[in-house]
């Protein structure tokens, strides 16, 4: 696929996901950005506002093979990657694969679920592999997590621990539509059918190749020393109780070049970092004792605190 095509193609894609997903295109930028730049998805929100028609969706619309997992507080590990069975006819164990196998893996409510099996999903989210019986499995590609989490104050749930939040690129809310979405919602057609009907707008092959792309964005020195800035700024003890690991900052500058892609840009502006950085490094961070403010909140007022270059 030819680079200038490319801003189309994701346009083209987000508009169709808006058909389903009404009055939230804001958030569906942040969902295709997260996945062009190779990272996962995690939705916190309540429950019944679009987390799972969402990801289904947007895997239709890509042509991906697509999995849902429910997770509870009795799902185990073998669940979720999948076990080997005795088959007499073959006189041998064979693997069956989990749901994890899958390109678009919806990891429904995944705080409902123990530590460890949200253990079980480090590996597959990081490597793109996973280890069953010490042989290793890899996973197809593209591989993206799309989990939702309610929220912590709920009956039954566990919160994620720091090293499993750090495997999410993004971290974003839908919130209740507006009124005129939701009077669309009411009487229009149901989801489900609509999704059917749905055509593929890429393959599996050209959104490798776009995820590819991503790396190609240009970031200039300039924009490098005031990423550097801003990570300083949060392992400075005055926003939060711990800065950003390097891993993180990395990260952050991905979904950057992404957000400059589909924006039709091949370089990376301090609008797409600031633009970014509420999805992709508040739910990595924690405000300071007093701070009196949310997590998104303190980043936007540390934000402004570091002079543009």
């Amino acid at each position: 696929m030819a680079s200038k095509e490319l801003p189309r193609q994701l346009a083209a894609l987000v508009d169709q996901i808006s058909t389903i997903i009404v009055g939230k295109r804001t958030q569906i930028e942040d969902c295709v950005a997260c996945l062009l730049a190779g990272g996962h998805l995690l939705i916190e929100d309540v429950p019944g506002v679009g987390k799972t028609t969402l990801a289904h969706t947007l895997a239709v619309s890509l042509g991906l093979k697509f999995s849902r997992v429910q997770f509870t507080a009795d799902l185990m590990p073998s669940d979720l990657v999948g076990v080997s069975v005795y088959e007499r006819s073959k006189e041998a164990f064979v693997f069956h694969q989990g749901p994890v196998f899958a390109q678009v893996l919806l990891a429904d409510e995944i705080n409902r679920a123990g530590p460890k099996t949200q253990s079980a999903l480090l590996e597959a989210m990081e490597e793109h592999q996973v280890t069953v019986e010490n042989e290793t499995r890899a996973l197809p590609r593209p591989f993206f997590v799309i989990a939702t989490q309610n929220p912590t104050d709920q009956l039954g749930t566990y919160p994620l621990p720091e090293s499993q939040l750090d495997r999410f690129l993004m971290c974003i809310t839908l919130g209740y539509p507006d009124r005129a979405s939701e009077r669309a919602l009411l009487a229009g057609e149901d989801r489900r059918g609509a999704i059917e009907r749905l055509q593929p707008l890429m393959s599996a092959q050209a959104l490798v190749a776009a995820q590819r792309e991503v790396h190609g964005v240009h970031a200039s020195p300039a924009l490098l020393d005031y990423l550097q800035a801003l990570i300083a700024a949060t392992r400075s003890g005055q926003w939060f109780v711990e800065g950003l690991s390097p891993r993180a900052g990395i990260a952050w500058l991905r979904a950057a070049r992404a957000r400059a892609l589909m924006a039709q840009r091949d370089y990376v502006a301090p609008d797409d970092l600031q633009a970014i950085a509420p999805q992709t490094i508040a739910h990595r961070l924690v405000p300071v004792a007093g701070a009196g403010r949310g997590r998104i909140e303190q980043v936007r007022a540390m934000m402004e605190s570091v002079a543009l270059p």
